[in-house]
């Protein structure tokens, strides 16, 4: 398997964590040196692991929002 490269551009939040220090978190990362996307996923607690998560661009991510808004009906998200 090849190595992955990633640089964490901005940590914007923590949804969770488990007790194993294991954290939840949305972040925009660059992988392999492409322009960053958002990107949720499990992270050990220095960044030193990963688990399987999702990656999504901006607009991907505005078309959640929007889903969000309509199943919710919360205008605030």
């Amino acid at each position: 398997m090849a190595d992955i490269k990633y640089d964490i551009v901005e940590e914007i939040g923590v949804l969770s964590e488990n007790a194993k220090g294991w954290r939840k978190e949305i972040n925009k990362i660059s992988w392999n040196g492409a322009a960053p996307k958002y990107d949720i996923r499990d992270w050990a607690p220095e960044h030193e692991k990963m688990g399987k998560g999702v990656t999504l661009t901006a607009q991907e991510v505005e078309q959640l929002k929007e889903i969000l808004i309509h199943k919710t009906g919360n205008s605030n998200i």
